[in-house]
């Protein structure tokens, strides 16, 4: 590991004692994969889905948020995905994830949870969005339910720092400030 990663998750992990998920500062996020739906890809103006599997987000440093199908969760952190989108950060080399929890809907929304992801990858078709249709990746990473979790992951694959739940403006910030560090 590298030192600068070595160094923000040491004083992640200190300044930090309240992760809601199972993650640890420079381990990698446990392995799931998603069958049911998945990805989502635009294809001209047609929406196709393929598998998706956790491993393939190496490469690219990223946010991964992973959101119970409800607008509350949705917009539990907006402001994070404001600011990722105000720091115009380099396509090539970083990528946002965002993981909807169908399964952590309100009964009856599942056809409105699914055209609003296929809306949202419309709209930001340069993000992975994934639609888990069965919660394999809240089951798997033990998230809570009804809530929004944000993970900032390098581009090696380790995790620097995740919390489940709203972000203060301070973390935020961090969360901004790891994604441009991991970019050096």
């Amino acid at each position: 590991m590298k030192l600068k990663h070595l160094i923000a998750a040491v004083g992640v992990t200190l300044s930090f004692s309240s992760w809601a998920v199972n993650f640890t500062a420079g381990d990698k996020a446990p392995e799931v994969k998603v069958e049911t739906y998945g990805e989502i890809l635009v294809k001209q103006d047609d929406i196709a889905y393929q598998n998706w599997d956790s491993a393939t987000m190496a490469g690219k440093t990223r946010v991964i948020q992973a959101i119970a199908g409800r607008s509350a969760a949705k917009a539990l952190n907006q402001p994070m995905i404001k600011a990722i989108i105000a720091a115009q950060l380099p396509d090539e080399q970083y990528q946002t994830t965002t993981i909807i929890n169908q399964s952590d809907s309100i009964w009856g929304t599942g056809s409105f949870v699914k055209s609003s992801a296929e809306d949202s990858k419309r709209e930001f078709q340069r993000s992975s969005i994934v639609l888990d249709k069965d919660g394999a990746v809240a089951k798997a990473w033990q998230l809570q339910p009804k809530s929004s979790m944000i993970a900032v992951q390098s581009k090696d694959g380790h995790i620097l720092w995740a919390k489940d739940g709203e972000l203060t403006q301070p973390e935020i910030d961090k969360v901004i400030s790891l994604i441009k560090s991991d970019l050096q």
